[in-house]
C-alpha cells in the first residue's frame, strides 16, 4: 500500500432530516442526509403496495398468500 495517498478517516456524525443521528467513519466530520433507516418507509414497515391493475391481488390469489 502506498503511503500518503489515502484519506484520513475520522468519526463522522450523520444527521437525518427526521432528527436521527449516528456515527460512521468518513473523511468528513459532519454529514446531513434527507432520509435514513429510521424514517424510510421500507425499513419502518409503513411501505404501501401501489396496485394499479389488481396485479398484487392476482399474485396473492395465485400463490395462496394472505
Amino acid at each position: 500500500m502506498r503511503k500518503d495517498i489515502h484519506p484520513d478517516y475520522k468519526l463522522c456524525v450523520v444527521t437525518c432530516a427526521c432528527g436521527n443521528s449516528f456515527e460512521v467513519k468518513s473523511d468528513k466530520t459532519e454529514m446531513s442526509i434527507d432520509i435514513c433507516n429510521a424514517c424510510h418507509p421500507f425499513y419502518t414497515g409503513s411501505e404501501r403496495m401501489v396496485d394499479s391493475a389488481g396485479r398484487v391481488d392476482k399474485f396473492k390469489k395465485k400463490f395462496n398468500l394472505q
